[in-house]
């Protein structure tokens, strides 16, 4: 059953259509062929001679289109679509240096001779196994003279039409192996290199990556703004008639709080869009009080105590450390409610310590969304190769962060 896989094989007429491609392509090189050789006739030996210089001619000017940027566009579409992706994941890339040219060059006039050769013989053949199945009753195969070509009449003559049955399923099984071995040289010719294809999965990686942290700044940002709305919002809504005044401070922290949230999701968008983004810099530890006070307006008392200037942290730990401490505060916030927080920042050689303690409430793996800010919070610090620990600690829930930089590191 294997040995006639060729013949049922779906793959054996996606070749042989790429073939029948190069036949098609080859017409215009055999009309220039036939219009060199009358024009070179008068100063050759011989017409042989001619019809040499006349193909040479032809096969020159293959050559020569084959640089043409189309022709690769042409050549790279037909083997993905034809010759069921002979290398998967490979991007046909641009002819950006002359080996790449040489290469899609040979590819290119591998198919168009391959094809006009096997595309001449998928007429021919079959048309004359059809001519010769009279041939052992006439005694002749009525085809290029007058007379025919002369066979055996009667039962001498049988093998006629079976010697050109088993040419025609022999074409078959040549165009299953000719196109196998084109697919395989498309895959080393047209195929980019392995530097490149390095370069691409490094861009890739970086990409991912940056999407990672486009991912975590949201979800600090959007999710502690949304956090402090929603307990805003519940306050609000129970104290609108009995005290107006705190009902008035909690609706201008959710106005805070989303406003924030919009800039910072419209930065996170434009970079997603490859647009500069026309808004400020993302946060740092100098934006520390605000989110210490609009944390206070939840109704969360934060005890802070800070030591050191901030504004000698580099801008990637300040912001970073201040992402960090934003999702502690909407980790206490969150899991365990209005809960007395201590956070402390230390700023001094070339270090930053950051520690937040607050009572613990359920324990954050339990919850249907834990653990992904601690992840998030884990991978900042990873990045820039600090240290990192959150957990209980007794009755109280404790993250500390160390952040080297510089000469610390």
């Amino acid at each position: 059953m294997r040995l006639l896989n060729p013949v049922v094989n779906r793959s054996t007429y996606r070749r042989w259509a790429y073939l029948i491609l190069g036949g098609a392509l080859i017409v215009p090189y055999l009309i220039f062929a036939s219009i060199a050789i009358p024009s070179v006739a008068p100063f050759a030996a011989d017409i042989g001679t001619a019809s040499a210089v006349g193909g040479l001619a032809a096969i020159l000017a293959m050559v020569a289109s084959s640089f043409i940027p189309a022709v690769r566009v042409l050549e790279g579409t037909a083997v993905r679509e034809l010759l069921d992706d002979p290398a998967p994941g490979v991007t046909f890339g641009r002819a950006e240096n002359w080996p790449v040219r040489l290469r899609s060059s040979a590819m290119f006039v591998a198919h168009v001779l391959a094809g006009g050769i096997l595309s001449f013989l998928s007429l021919a053949l079959p048309v004359f196994f059809v001519l010769s199945l009279s041939g052992p009753f006439t005694g002749r195969i009525a085809i290029a003279t007058e007379e025919g070509i002369p066979v055996p009449r009667g039962w001498a003559g049988a093998w006629v039409p079976v010697l050109f049955l088993a040419l025609v399923i022999g074409l078959v099984y040549a165009i299953w192996a000719v196109g196998g071995l084109l697919a395989r040289a498309a895959a080393i010719l047209l195929g980019i290199s392995a530097a490149d294809r390095i370069a691409q999965l490094e861009k890739r990686t970086e990409q991912l990556a940056e999407r990672n942290r486009l991912a975590r700044e949201l979800h600090d940002s959007v999710g502690h703004a949304l956090s402090v709305v929603t307990i805003q919002a519940g306050a609000a809504r129970r104290t609108l008639r009995r005290d107006p005044d705190f009902t008035e401070r909690a609706l201008e922290a959710i106005e805070d709080s989303a406003r924030s949230a919009l800039e910072d999701l419209d930065h996170v968008l434009g970079l997603l869009r490859e647009e500069k983004s026309g808004k400020a810099p993302q946060a740092g530890l100098t934006e520390l009080p605000g989110l210490l006070a609009a944390t206070r307006l939840a109704g969360v008392p934060v005890e802070a105590e800070i030591s050191g200037e901030v504004t000698e942290v580099p801008a990637v730990v300040s912001r970073e450390a201040y992402r960090i401490l934003q999702e502690c505060l909407t980790n206490a916030l969150r899991h365990a409610g209005k809960v007395p927080v201590a956070l402390r920042v230390a700023i001094g050689g070339d270090r930053l310590e950051l520690l937040v303690r607050n009572p613990a409430g359920a324990p954050v793996a339990s919850r249907r969304t834990g653990g992904r800010g601690v992840r998030g919070m884990a991978e900042r610090v990873e990045v820039l190769r600090g240290e990192f620990s959150a957990g209980r600690n007794g009755e109280h829930w404790e993250v500390v962060v160390r952040l080297p930089w510089g000469a610390g590191k």
